[in-house]
């Protein structure tokens, strides 16, 4: 009789375990016993002939014992196993003392014997109840032996004696049974809360994965899971048998139905699929219901040989279909009450699953869109500027070779700032370590360096100011303050005409404020507009808006006659972070 392990190995936690629980009630139990026993002796002291007295001092030791037990269990942090084991032997014991004094086989405290037997279920279940059965009726045979042969006692009756051993079989038996059934309970319900929690990335491994679970926890030999792809026109069927793991893609056509059409919408049981007329139990509204005829299309019922057949409704965000439990004996309709949670967990799972595929395609998408914005905004907008320069290069090849060779140095550098650059969106794409540190990675060198870049290709001059940009700034906000700024310049040399222009970068009050502002002839608008105006009336440049909204910060634009310029706050704890960096 192995113990059951405790819930928790807490230091109250025991208390609440199914050992410790068991111990309290038995406890509870036994003091009951103890009391109305004495109670019984008081009121008629006659009834334990010949030694009233002796048995009279036995339970109140008995009593003063139970007590003691009860204040232990209650109390105290005690291993459950050693007390449970020791307290069912002494009270068989003094079950054997009480019967020996009290007219033996024929002795009221017969009962006792059952109490140890329930004693037994609720500790160990079926395996409890079976030893204990053969340890009382042993010492029960016993006491009859000894009272018909050894010490003969006018009192003994063969009949009473053979009744007696039937009945406290006979308890054993629906005890044992019932231990049996609270045992099933105990592992379908351990086996759901053992459900695997991690979702799989391969489909065939997530397919498998569930089609097993679920058939341990019904304890059904084989399964079969059938639904429409939600991205294709096609039914698939995932089927497992002992292990063996079958998924085939099948066309909308092969099957007329997959279920007959009363049943389609319910969970249904049919112990035997085969027979020429099967009875099916499904559920309704008001309970089960009987329906009689095939339950299963014939072709599904032919490919799989099915026989008994516990099937059940998926119905998720992503997936409509059924599960069937295929081969399990002895259906009952706790199997379909058990069955529909373990069907609406399956879905739940492919539900998961399918919508997991969905946010890791969009993120994919959405890296590609931003790939491609930055190519444009960095190495197009620069081969743009080279391509200019080449231009008056072509100019000056005759009028001022040495001018000439200057421009196609800026254009060398301007290369090699381009490739610096790529190198830098590269190693971004790559995927980071989980315990890689977060920092501003360089930030204000790469913001000098973008500024002479720009003062060299573009002939825009860039004061850079820079404060409080230390550890607290993540790698991706870094990033983000980086490509914002080059944007900005980009868009100052390109659209502003502007010479000069100022950018400031710091952290205050938990944000990381851009301000860039130039001597240029401003946006197409005049006045100052917040992101919410600017959004509304479709007013500034569009890359920048989003730029700015995907790191969930704000823009203010204030555009004169004299130039624009560009207020820019940048929370520091990103959007989906799990600790703000």
């Amino acid at each position: 009789m192995p113990p059951e392990p405790p819930l928790s190995a807490g230091p109250r936690g025991s208390l609440y375990s199914r050992q410790g629980l068991a111990e309290r009630r038995i406890a509870g139990g036994r003091v009951v016993l103890a009391a109305f026993s004495l109670l019984a002796i008081g009121l008629d002291p006659s009834n334990p002939a010949g030694h009233a007295k002796l048995i009279y001092h036995w339970l109140i030791a008995y009593t003063v014992y139970a007590l003691f037990v009860a204040l232990v269990v209650w109390r105290s942090r005690v291993s459950w196993v050693r007390l449970g084991f020791a307290t069912h032997a002494l009270d068989l014991a003094a079950f054997v003392v009480f019967m020996s004094f009290t007219q033996g086989p024929a002795s009221p405290f017969f009962v006792y014997f059952a109490f140890s037997l329930l004693c037994a279920t609720v500790r160990w279940r079926s395996r409890g109840t079976l030893w204990t059965a053969v340890a009382a009726l042993t010492m029960y045979v016993g006491l009859g032996v000894y009272s018909a042969a050894i010490s003969p006692d006018s009192a003994f009756e063969l009949n009473e004696f053979i009744i007696r051993i039937v009945s406290l079989g006979v308890l054993a038996i629906l005890l044992g049974y019932m231990g049996a059934h609270d045992e099933r309970l105990h592992r379908e319900i351990s086996g759901l809360a053992a459900w695997p929690h991690a979702v799989p990335q391969e489909a065939r491994a997530l397919r498998s994965g569930l089609l097993e679970t679920a058939a341990a926890i019904l304890n059904a030999p084989r399964m079969l899971m059938a639904w429409g792809d939600p991205e294709e026109d096609s039914l698939l069927l995932a089927s497992w048998s002992r292990g063996e793991f079958r998924w085939t893609d099948e066309s909308p056509g092969t099957f007329l139905t997959l279920v007959a059409e009363p049943l389609a919408g319910t969970d249904f049981l049919c112990p035997d699929v085969c027979s020429q007329s099967p009875t099916v139990w499904h559920t309704a509204p008001g309970g089960l219901r009987r329906w009689q005829g095939m339950p299963i299309d014939p072709d599904i019922q032919a490919r799989f040989a099915m026989d008994s057949v516990l099937s059940f409704v998926l119905r998720g965000e992503s997936i409509q279909g059924r599960l069937f439990f295929l081969g399990k004996a002895g259906l009952t309709s706790d199997d379909l009450r058990l069955g529909g949670i373990v069907a609406r967990e399956v879905a739940v799972r492919m539900d998961h699953y399918y919508l997991l595929q969905r946010l890791r395609r969009a993120a994919v998408d959405e890296e590609r869109i931003r790939l491609a914005r930055e190519l444009h905004d960095g190495v197009m907008q620069s081969l743009t500027g080279a391509a200019l320069q080449l231009e008056t290069i072509g100019r000056l090849m005759k009028q001022d070779p040495q001018g000439a060779q200057e421009r196609l140095a800026q254009i060398q550098r301007t290369i090699a700032d381009e490739q610096r650059d790529l190198r830098f969106l590269v190693e971004e794409l790559k995927p980071a370590p989980l315990d890689s540190p977060e920092g501003n990675f360089g930030l204000v060198l790469r913001l000098e360096e973008l500024s002479r870049r720009f003062e060299d290709q573009w002939g825009l001059h860039v004061e850079l100011k820079t404060e409080g940009l230390d550890e607290r700034i993540s790698k991706e906000l870094a990033n983000g303050i980086y490509r914002i700024v080059r944007e900005t310049l980009v868009n100052t040399a390109k659209h502003a005409h502007a010479s000069a222009v100022r950018v400031e970068v710091d952290v205050r009050d938990s944000l990381a404020h851009i301000t860039v502002a130039d001597n240029g002839r401003g946006f197409s608008f005049r006045g100052r507009y917040d992101h919410a105006a600017l959004t509304q009336l479709r007013l500034g440049p569009v890359s920048l808006k989003e730029r700015v909204a995907s790191l969930g910060g704000s823009l203010i634009i204030d555009s004169t006659e004299a130039g624009a310029r560009l207020e820019i706050g940048l929370p520091l704890r990103q959007p989906g972070s799990a600790d703000g960096h």
